[in-house]
């Protein structure tokens, strides 16, 4: 990936993209719908990626991939990684049913979704990835968001497909590990980062990796992975800290009351609850 994208300074989504391209090398081809990364990688005929870009539209990364990947086969290239890289709202919400149905064929690709929990290329507005209490421009501070955000992890191990986990960029050997694995693996495999987004979070670019790190250590992104949807690995042993050390360099949370933090700490600890009983029940 070279110099001259057009990215916001701390995006998350282009230090994740720099290093997957380093781990995928350059047979590689890139799926990317409607989302910021359609832009970042600059107007057509320029590209910062390195690697053949196919634009699709929002809701067809996974498919637009699968042709991809059906096409080099035909033509006995088997070697060349087919990567559908898309945010949550091309992920979680527009394009949900071609990636279930990607994943319910078992299709050859590695698809990765950037999570920046909204749609922050068409101006911050809410997604289902974005997490309880969140200020977006379509929840507003006086009315924020109040549904739980969607485990996309879960959802995809629910097809049984070979390999979904988390991944974030401050625990890079466990990022580039992930990156190694899929590249290395066959069938459909998911690879779900946490992004942040200093103009949608409303927070300081400086802090991105230590937003990142926060995720994980206050268990709101743990990072796990699943293997043919039933054999899990916790991959990072969080610090435990409470959820303010995370929501408390972010804007996007600065309404939110001492009772609501403490709503949010307790569902925290409910969801890596449940999670815990799913590594000791079906360990790797």
């Amino acid at each position: 990936m070279s110099s001259g994208h057009l990215a916001c300074p701390g995006c998350g989504a282009t230090l994740s993209m720099r290093t997957a391209l380093k781990i995928f090398g350059t047979r590689t081809v890139l799926c990317v719908p409607a989302c910021c990364w359609a832009v970042i990688d600059g107007p057509f005929p320029y590209s910062a990626a390195g690697v053949p870009v196919v634009h699709c539209a929002f809701e067809t990364a996974a498919i637009t991939a699968t042709g991809v990947r059906h096409a080099l086969d035909v033509r006995g290239q088997k070697d060349i990684n087919v990567v559908a890289w898309a945010g949550d709202g091309g992920t979680f919400d527009i394009g949900f049913g071609a990636l279930s149905a990607t994943a319910e064929r078992n299709e050859n690709i590695i698809y990765v979704c950037y999570d920046n929990e909204a749609y922050m290329n068409t101006g911050i507005q809410r997604s289902s990835a974005t997490p309880v209490g969140a200020w977006t421009t379509t929840t507003p501070s006086a009315h924020p968001k109040e549904e739980p955000k969607k485990n996309l992890v879960e959802i995809m191990a629910a097809h049984r497909i070979p390999y979904a986990a988390t991944a974030t960029l401050a625990y890079m050997d466990d990022f580039k590990r992930k990156l190694e694995k899929v590249k290395n693996m066959t069938g459909t495999r998911l690879l779900h980062i946490f992004s942040p987004c200093p103009p949608g979070h409303r927070s300081n670019e400086a802090d991105s990796i230590k937003i990142s790190r926060l995720a994980a250590d206050t268990k709101i992104f743990p990072l796990y992975e699943v293997e043919n949807g039933i054999k899990y690995t916790l991959n990072h042993q969080p610090k435990g800290l409470p959820v303010t050390d995370y929501t408390k360099l972010q804007g996007r949370f600065r309404h939110l009351t001492e009772a609501d933090l403490t709503k949010m700490q307790e569902r925290v600890d409910w969801e890596w609850e449940i999670l815990m009983r799913r590594i000791e029940s079906f360990p790797a």
